[in-house]
């Protein structure tokens, strides 16, 4: 009997049935009290622990090494399912710049996706054309075009730079005239690359603003964190799709014959 039982525990507090938030609330619930011999016994508590388990981008290798499975990455990071076969984040201080930059990457990749497609069609004009057509509003040059971002976000990229090693540092009082405060631009979730605040968050999606002060929602911040790094992973690889399509004089569209 005694076996019998230890093995029904064990089967209790395995991965597959105790994974789910539902069983984990319903193994952990208190079993009602019962009467004993005109005594009401106190009610006691069923707990089963389970082990969180380490997601990885390989499930189905079991084989441990860095390639698999690497010792830097612990699985606190949004998305992070273990994938650096180059040891890129080896260095703790790199791993955060790096994820920063996948960040900014991805949602440059999402906000090009959308403008691709949108962009032809309402005008016709492919993507990789769209620039130097006579029929644009400001035609230029491929080479104009390239010096003129290069220029920019060379300036935008610096300022980036330097708030990554200093953050806030780059948030000043004439960046947002209208209220004369930098108040709006301030990180305000506390997290590298999650500005959030009034300006960054109009809409409130991951926190809610009391008496003129946004105040974070951690909960709605990490579910959505795990949301725009995931999209932000396909649309670079739909925009490296979009780019090899150009070199053979396609576009997204007409691959979908549309």
């Amino acid at each position: 009997m005694a076996t019998t039982s230890a093995a029904v525990l064990n089967g209790l507090g395995s991965r597959l049935l105790s994974g789910s938030k539902k069983s984990q609330a319903l193994f952990s619930a208190p079993i009602p009290a019962r009467s004993v011999g005109g005594a009401v016994a106190a009610p006691r508590k069923f707990v089963v622990v389970a082990a969180a388990a380490k997601k990885s981008w390989l499930p189905g290798v079991r084989g441990g090494g860095n390639f698999v499975d690497p010792e830097w990455l612990d699985g606190s990071l949004p998305g992070d399912y273990g994938f650096d076969p180059l040891g890129l984040g080896k260095d703790p201080a790199f791993l955060k710049w790096y994820r920063e930059a996948e960040l900014i990457h991805g949602r440059w990749a999402m906000a090009a996706v959308v403008g691709i497609f949108v962009g032809q069609a309402w005008s016709g004009i492919p993507w990789f054309e769209a620039g130097a057509d006579p029929g644009a509003i400001a035609p230029f040059s491929f080479g104009t075009l390239l010096g003129t971002q290069l220029l920019l976000m060379g300036w935008v990229e610096s300022k980036r730079w330097v708030d990554f090693f200093n953050p806030e540092s780059q948030s000043v009082e004439w960046a947002t005239p209208w209220s004369r405060t930098a108040e709006n631009f301030a990180n305000a979730t506390g997290d590298q690359g999650y500005p959030g605040g009034k300006f960054f968050d109009p809409l409130s999606l991951a926190g809610t603003i009391s008496g003129g002060v946004y105040i974070p929602d951690n909960e709605k911040l990490e579910r959505l964190k795990l949301a725009e790094i995931k999209h932000a992973r396909i649309a670079m690889l739909a925009m490296l799709i979009f780019y090899f399509e150009a070199g053979q004089g396609k576009t997204p569209l007409g691959a979908l014959g549309l």
